[in-house]
């Protein structure tokens, strides 16, 4: 079992940045492909990025892609999603997740972390 906490959300003005971070206990990370979802009020939960096991790349969603970043330190046990050009749209609670298997969606999380909010003004 592996526990997830996320923290770094906050407010943030359009065109701004901000840093979260997904930190797990219990197990190490290295055994799980990680990802980061955000889910804005009255709307489905997305997938946003994810970081594959055993070396296994990363890929974006096309809202977010050269504008975020993930990446992984296994040796700490931190996953991290650094948001650049930040806009309104990019409001909401984001969540760290992980799985055993080797490409994440929603439908193959085992582990969810709390969330953090992200809100951005315009």
């Amino acid at each position: 079992q592996v526990q997830l906490v996320e923290s770094g959300g906050g407010l943030v003005q359009a065109g701004g940045s901000l840093r979260l971070f997904c930190t797990a206990s219990g197990r190490s990370i290295g055994s799980y492909t990680m990802a980061w979802f955000r889910q804005s009020s009255g709307k489905e939960r997305e997938l946003i990025s994810q970081t594959r096991r055993d070396g296994g790349g990363t890929n974006y969603a096309d809202s977010v892609k050269g504008r975020f970043t993930i990446s992984r330190d296994d040796a700490k046990n931190i996953m991290y999603l650094q948001m650049n050009s930040l806009k309104p749209d990019d409001t909401a609670v984001y969540y760290c997740a992980a799985t055993v298997s080797y490409n994440l969606d929603l439908n193959r999380v085992d582990f969810w972390g709390q969330g953090t909010q992200v809100t951005v003004s315009s």
